[in-house]
């Protein structure tokens, strides 16, 4: 178990640092055009790669999801993570060739090569979260939607009789069990 907790935040945050350069690098340009001409500028619109955005971003936001699930649930998204970046991989080397022959006096950025390796490694860290996942740690239950199953140790206040003093320990655990502690309260006038 130790080690999954120093394997965690490590593995998880370097597969989203690396999912988020890629998006990043995706959206930059890729190849720069060498000639003076003036309506040159008109025609730099295009020479990124959004799919490689797009499944870049895909990514990210699984790693993001990562962090709140558990269990079974957590490897697939992992899965997920890794399948998107892997798909980054192809559209890299599919629209920087795309790019380069289909523009005259083009040259090439580093911008591809960026997002090719942040997107190798966001895949690894996918690996390696689906290998871990199982000894990381997780959220705990207390902070799940309530299911009505009442806790054995603790009455909740609001099942009292006003007359009991209530003090505000008990209050917060009731809240936390789902129950609404003004509910039922003999209210007397005065």
């Amino acid at each position: 178990m130790a080690e999954g907790r120093r394997t965690f935040w490590p593995t998880v945050l370097l597969g989203a640092a690396g999912a988020g350069l890629a998006a990043y690098a995706g959206h930059r340009h890729w190849v720069g055009l060498s000639h003076t001409d003036p309506f040159a500028a008109g025609q730099q619109a295009g020479l990124d790669s959004p799919a490689t955005t797009a499944l870049a971003l895909v990514a990210l936001a699984a790693w993001g999801v990562v962090l709140v699930t558990r269990r079974w649930v957590r490897r697939g998204v992992a899965v997920l993570a890794g399948a998107a970046a892997v798909a980054v991989l192809p559209t890299v080397v599919t629209t920087r060739h795309h790019l380069l022959t289909s523009n005259a006096g083009a040259h090439a950025d580093a911008w591809p090569w960026v997002a090719l390796v942040a997107a190798l490694v966001s895949a690894a860290m996918a690996v390696v979260a689906v290998r871990m996942a199982p000894q990381w740690p997780e959220m705990g239950a207390k902070y799940d939607a309530p299911t009505g199953a009442r806790s054995a140790t603790a009455t909740p206040a609001a099942e009292r009789t006003p007359l009991e003093e209530q003090s505000s320990l008990d209050l917060w655990k009731s809240l936390d069990e789902g129950h609404d502690p003004t509910r039922d309260v003999d209210r007397r006038p005065d």
